[in-house]
């Protein structure tokens, strides 16, 4: 296992924690269109990848960063995993303020951009890695997994709910991320893995439908 990922893993865990009890540290650091376009504070579009809104979205989050980190790790690198990651979680957010730069209301935290751009690089390299989740003792194919992750987050972006901080429309931009990282380093093997990454793109097709041709935010 990569220090780097677990050194990732810890630190996100460790700055959730405290702030899960410290709501100024909170305020100061999600994701929040007004903060970052009026009064310019860029370090949200990162440090918002440190924050989680509950214990399950933290450890939703990390436990599809540890069954998927070391396949990227092991495709590109320790640096390619730190590429991979960051640059999803920017991209992840800068989407987001694209998408709600007329809400300065819109808040959003969570590592889900990162995470989606190591969960869609690394099923472009191993799209049938079996995923033991739970106590499911079915292996679940990781395309499947990935389907599924994805059908839930476009479904919630697209429903949003009352006081929900969960930055689901960074989703798209950081899987997005990490397959362009993926297709652009390693293609033929992404080209011979197409099936299965048209299969769990399904949901991130009909969300850009819905965004672009639709017009439809939530």
């Amino acid at each position: 296992m990569s220090s780097v990922l677990l050194i990732v893993i810890a630190a996100t865990a460790l700055i959730s924690f405290v702030a899960f009890n410290n709501p100024q540290i909170f305020e100061k650091y999600k994701f929040n269109v007004g903060a970052i376009l009026q009064r310019k504070e860029y370090i949200r579009l990162l440090s918002a990848g440190f924050l989680h809104a509950d214990l399950m979205h933290l450890l939703f989050n990390m436990m599809t960063l540890y069954f998927f980190g070391p396949i990227v790790v092991s495709a590109f690198g320790d640096l390619g995993f730190l590429v991979v990651y960051f640059g999803s979680v920017l991209l992840g957010n800068i989407f987001s303020l694209y998408l709600y730069k007329d809400q300065s209301w819109y808040s959003a935290i969570g590592a889900s951009g990162g995470v989606s751009g190591i969960l869609f690089a690394s099923i472009a390299m191993i799209p049938d890695l079996g995923i033991y989740f739970f106590f499911i003792p079915i292996a679940i194919p990781g395309y499947l997994f990935g389907l599924a992750y994805f059908s839930y987050s476009v479904y919630m972006m697209l429903n949003p709910k009352q006081h929900d901080n969960i930055g689901h429309a960074a989703h798209l931009g950081g899987a997005f991320f990490g397959l362009v990282y993926a297709v652009g380093l390693q293609p033929q093997r992404a080209i011979e893995n197409g099936l299965y990454l048209a299969v769990m793109a399904l949901p991130l097709m009909y969300m850009a439908y819905m965004v672009f041709v639709k017009k439809r935010v939530g």
